[in-house]
């Protein structure tokens, strides 16, 4: 349960950041351009809200429906959907009364700030934390693969050494790499040989869905125990590394498993290291297969890996150049949800998904890069030409600007009812996904 409130916390204050940087963007432009800004609101207050402040022209609130946030311009066809104003003859001060082009800088707004957002979040992590991954070559005891890797001809064991011919640099993008950038191949080293594995259009939508698929595979040590561990009762002790089970080998995580699992309900021989003495337990392994301990996960433990600093001047263009390369992996990874044969769209999830992706500790560098990770998202999301998004009056404006003609305001009332019904199908459709995976 504490887990769950962390995560919990963490996406709501994330997502309560994401809106506010994002109405200011719509606010900083509407202000620079004299339009008056009616209401300032986190979370949206249909019937009442919790908080609310006039100051100036402004009202500024929070409401109760954490479903996003909203600023009213005057003289605009928006969710508010008041028509009562749009009857009136326009007024000065009103976004209908501005020139196209600042109307328009006032709908891009809200995309341009959550893409600023992002930049300065990832160069500040960056210059604070700096960037710290495992080199595919230094993953010096190869993969661990499941039965969707094994399908396709890879090997626990296996060291990979590119991916059509491309050599990899940092392990982790392997699946992204595969997946987003249309890889046809894997080549990898299998003890004195090298080995050109293909890669099946088929696996696509299985990948999608168990994208540690390839994991790096590492000694089984004993890090620590479960309550009432079998392997606590039977005499292991913390810093304990397999060594062999039942006289077969057994050093590697992968390995341990998978013989432990075919030994369920039996009496086994396992073979430890401990302080450079070997020693032989017995042990009943229990009808789940496992003994109750977790492995070290410390992958510093065991690879050496790449490291790198950056000065505050430096930070910003490698800020720049990550907010870019997330930004073209989130479109790619958009795309997928078009292709009928990757099924990607089965794999579309709401705020309980969103939720998932935190750590269950809170850990100031993994929020601050997913919360800028989910401004790019929000950026590209409502750049999308879909009427009720930013994209959809930034759509209606260009007509204007090539044609010199407004779209009538009768038009923009049912393009924008429409458009807010597409949104709200989307939020069940995600949520519903959710809620579905919680009873599968």
């Amino acid at each position: 349960m504490n887990e769950v409130l962390i995560k919990a916390i963490q996406l709501i204050l994330s997502l309560s950041i994401l809106v506010i940087i994002h109405e200011l963007g719509h606010f900083f432009f509407a202000r620079l351009f004299k339009t008056r800004v009616e209401k300032f609101y986190l979370f949206f207050n249909p019937w009442f809200s919790l908080y609310k402040k006039k100051i100036g022209e402004t009202e500024y609130g929070i409401g109760w429906l954490p479903l996003g946030g909203y600023v009213k311009i005057s003289g605009m066809i928006d969710e508010s959907m008041d028509k009562e104003q749009m009857k009136q003859p326009p007024q000065p001060y009103e976004f209908r009364s501005k020139k196209s082009w600042q109307r328009l800088l006032i709908m891009l707004g809200g995309i341009l700030f959550n893409i600023l957002l992002a930049f300065v979040i990832y160069s500040m992590v960056l210059f604070t934390w700096g960037e710290k991954y495992l080199p595919a070559n230094n993953a010096i005891y190869g993969i661990m693969t499941d039965s969707l890797g094994k399908s396709i001809g890879l090997k626990n064991g296996d060291i990979i050494l590119s991916l059509d011919n491309q050599p990899v640099d940092n392990f982790r993008k392997i699946t992204h790499d595969i997946l987003l950038n249309d890889v046809k191949t894997i080549q990898v080293k299998r003890n004195d040989s090298v080995l050109n594995i293909s890669i099946p259009e088929h696996i696509k939508p299985a990948l999608i869905k168990n994208p540690m698929f390839v994991e790096v595979r590492f000694p089984f040590i004993i890090d620590n125990f479960i309550d009432n561990s079998a392997a606590k009762k039977a005499g292991f002790k913390k810093g304990d590394q397999f060594l062999s089970i039942n006289d077969e080998p057994a050093t590697f995580f992968d390995e341990v498993r998978d013989k432990l699992s075919a030994h369920k309900n039996e009496t086994v021989r396992i073979k430890v290291l401990r302080n450079n003495d070997t020693i032989t337990l017995e042990v009943l392994v229990p009808d789940n297969g496992k003994l109750g301990v977790f492995p070290v996960s410390n992958m510093e433990q065991f690879f050496k890996l790449k490291e790198i600093k950056y000065g505050f001047f430096a930070s910003f263009s490698a800020g720049v150049s990550k907010t870019f390369d997330m930004l073209d992996s989130y479109i790619k990874q958009f795309k997928l949800l078009f292709s009928p044969e990757t099924k990607a769209y089965e794999s579309i999830g709401g705020f309980i998904t969103i939720g998932k992706i935190f750590p269950s500790e809170w850990d100031w560098m993994s929020f601050w890069s997913m919360t800028a990770f989910l401004s790019i998202i929000l950026a590209f999301m409502n750049f999308l030409p879909i009427p009720a998004l930013d994209g959809g009056h930034v759509l209606f404006l260009l007509y204007e600007m090539v044609t010199r003609r407004k779209p009538s305001e009768k038009f923009l009332e049912y393009a924008q009812i429409v458009g807010m019904a597409l949104l709200f199908a989307l939020l069940i459709y995600a949520n519903g996904n959710d809620i579905v995976k919680l009873f599968k």
